[in-house]
Order: C-alpha cells, then structure tokens, then sequence
C-alpha cells in the first residue's frame, strides 16, 4: 500500500478514525458545555484552553460556587452530581445526600430542657425537614412496620390474628413479637406530638430559631418546582439514573431514635441496605444555560432552611 504524500494535507485537518479512542482531547460533554456557558459569563475576559483544562475549569468553577452554598451545612453530608440526558434529554443536576441513619437530634434527645419545648422541635423537624432532606419519621416508620410484621394492621387485637395466621399459636406464644401498644409505649414523651409546647410558651430565642425555621421552609416550597434544587420527580430519577428502582423507596435518614426502635428500623431497613436507599434530595433538568442561575437561587433557599435546622439542633435552651 502507498500512503498519500503529505502535501495532500495541506489545508485540511486530518480525521482520526472513530474506532481510535482520543482520550486525551474528547469532545465536551453536553453537561459540560452546558455549564460552560454559565461559567463562561461569569468569568471576565477571555483566554485560551485545551478541552482537559476546559473541563477541569467548569467543574472547578462549579465545584467551588456549590461550596459556597452548601459549605456550611454540617448536619448532614450532601454532594451534587450532574447526570447526561438519555435521548437527547437535557443534563441534570442532582442533590445527593449521603447521611445514613438517625439524625443527630442533640439536646432534644439527650438535654436536660423540658419535654414541652423539646417536642415542641421535634415536631417542627418532623413536618418541615423532608422538604429538603431524605428522612422519615415514626408515623412512616409504624406504617412500614405495620405491612412487615401485621399485614398492614394497626390494632393489637388485628396485629396478633395477623401473626397467628403466619406464624400460627405456638410461635406466638413463645415468641417476643412487638405489638403496635408495645411499639408505641417505646416513644420517649419528646416524640409525641400532643407534647409540644406551642411557640408562644417557649423561651424567646428559641422561638425565634422555630420562626425562622418556618420563614426558610415556607420560602422553599414556593420556589416553582420545574427549576427547584432541592424537588424531583420519581419518573424523572428513574430515567437520569437507570437501575435505581431497584433500590429501596425507604429514605436513608430518619428522626427515630434507634436507641428505642433499633429492631424495628433494622427490620425495615434490610431492603435499603442491600440495595441502597433513595437518596436524591433533588433533581432538576436544565435544558439551557439560563436556568442554573434559578437553580442556584433554590440550593441557596434549602441551604438557608438547613442551616435554620442545624441551628435548632445546636442550641439548648437548657445550657446557661
């Protein structure tokens, strides 16, 4: 065979066959010319960049705004992920929390403050946090338990016909198997909601901490859901994220304490932890540039409603 004279490629730029990987110099992925674009307005001036160092800038630049944002939340580990579109379909920012187990529930669970005020934040917690965050409470933790160990009953005297009638008499009997009374009669009195102080009652600053917290959440749930960091669509998961329906629907965080329901949430739990947990606290597609600039604008509201939460948690009205 004879190779053509160089002199044939004069003026031309030569093609490297599709069947020769060029791993050093790929073209930009979707996702990253997408927020190249957002990048690129908010860098002055312009320079000169190989595709590496394109794409290490965009992720840096992304990376670090996201940090900014998200940086001082503690209370929980959280990541974003940008995911490709499958057909055609847009890129994808998702918020990711990966925090397994109880949450850290401080002085409402170990402080000496009075039963009143720590319910009364315990049930904030427990009506505003999954706004934001993957978490169940115990109300969703007895409906779980309920269709494991009572076939969806809630009465003792159904739970154990329901028992009998799996198990039979004998192992019944013999048996140390919790009963919805018994499960209930473990709640320590902070997790009952009949409790709770109501906010008028409590110490000043703390209902001030309670008021933001509700100010923050309800300035989140007005944010339109189409261009909300910290919403999804389950459909919309299963299509960015192929596989993932196999996981659990249970959420890896909980506000139960495992000190008095460890059999339970382990019980309830075994899927998740074979299989993963559905872990998304949001997932937005953009389908242009413009859109992240909105996007940023809601991981800041759910950062600010987190912090609102994390300093709830890290003040005891009790501690002089």
């Amino acid at each position: 065979m004879h190779s053509r004279r160089s002199a044939d490629l004069a003026g031309r730029s030569p093609a490297v066959s599709r069947d020769i990987p060029v791993l050093f110099d790929c073209p930009l992925a979707p996702h990253h010319k997408l927020i190249g674009q957002w990048v690129a307005a908010r860098t002055p001036g312009s320079q000169s960049l190989t595709r590496p160092e394109a794409r290490r800038h965009i992720e840096r630049v992304f990376s670090e705004a996201v940090h900014d944002v998200l940086g001082a939340i503690d209370m929980v580990d959280l990541r974003t992920v940008v995911l490709h579109g499958h057909d055609h379909g847009p890129p994808a920012i998702a918020i990711i929390c990966d925090s397994l187990g109880q949450l850290d529930l401080g002085w409402i669970e170990t402080g000496d403050a009075p039963i009143r005020w720590r319910a009364a934040i315990y049930k904030a917690l427990g009506e505003t946090l999954r706004r934001a965050l993957p978490i169940f409470g115990y109300d969703d933790l007895f409906e779980e338990v309920s269709m494991y160990y009572w076939e969806g009953e809630t009465d003792d005297e159904s739970a154990r016909q329901s028992m009998i009638d799996m198990y039979g008499p004998d192992e019944i009997e013999n048996s140390e198997m919790t009963l919805p009374s018994t499960m209930n009669a473990r709640r320590p009195e902070w997790m009952i909601s009949a409790n709770a102080a109501r906010p008028s009652r409590l110490p000043a600053r703390l209902r001030q901490l309670l008021s933001e917290l509700h100010d923050a959440h309800d300035a989140l749930a007005q944010s339109p859901r189409e261009l909300n960091a910290w919403d999804y669509d389950i459909e919309t998961v299963f299509e960015y994220v192929p596989g993932i329906e196999e996981c659990a629907t249970l959420p890896p965080l909980t506000l139960v304490p495992f000190d008095q329901f460890a059999r339970e949430l382990d019980d309830v739990g075994r899927h998740g932890m074979e299989m993963g947990f559905m872990d998304f606290c949001g997932l937005c597609p953009l389908p242009d540039a413009d859109r992240i600039d909105n996007w940023f604008a809601t991981l800041r509201a759910g950062a600010r409603f987190l912090a609102c939460a994390q300093a709830l948690l890290q003040f005891d009205p009790a501690r002089k």
